[in-house]
């Protein structure tokens, strides 16, 4: 789908819309969404002493143990220095051992030791609590997995930032 312009988002908007609205905004119950999420999640994670970015990464390697650093900021959207201290953190819980690759001394791989392979039968009941406390079914999880992931798909091309072009865009206004 094409980008939208400043004068074809204004031409649909009434007369007195204010884009400046905390209530208007799409950004705030997005931020507050993710805030609450986090914050729901810490008690149930507490019983294994992690953090919500700790499980995530558990949940990537239960998938397929030993990816590389690169490879797991990938699938969870985080540079190299956001997820190394985290990752430095995890091994000296004794959660993963950091390894050079055999291949390439470069490359650091991520192996889930013992006590991180034990963690997973114990946390199968995380996401379960999570959404019965929620009142979230599983069509509803569904629905509205696929409108936040429309919305991750849409925003993701914007990571290097967003350019308007402030003639045209003061023209609109």
């Amino acid at each position: 789908m094409p980008a939208l312009s400043p004068a074809d988002l204004l031409a649909n908007a009434p007369p007195d819309a204010d884009f400046l609205r905390l209530d208007d905004q799409l950004c705030f119950p997005v931020y507050l969404a993710s805030r609450l999420m986090v914050n729901a999640y810490r008690p149930l994670l507490e019983e294994f002493d992690i953090t919500y970015p700790q499980y995530l990464v558990l949940m990537v390697l239960w998938e397929q143990d030993g990816l590389s650093v690169g490879a797991l900021g990938h699938k969870l959207h985080l540079d190299t220095g956001t997820l190394t201290p985290l990752l430095k953190r995890m091994e000296k819980q004794k959660l993963l051992d950091r390894r050079r690759s055999r291949n390439d001394d470069r490359v650091v791989e991520n192996w889930l030791t013992d006590e991180g392979r034990a963690i997973k039968p114990r946390a199968q009941k995380i996401p379960v609590a999570l959404l019965c406390g929620a009142g979230i079914g599983l069509a509803e999880l569904q629905e509205l997995k696929v409108i936040i992931e429309g919305l991750v798909a849409k925003l993701l091309p914007l990571q290097h930032g967003v350019h308007v072009d402030e003639k045209a865009d003061a023209e609109s206004l």
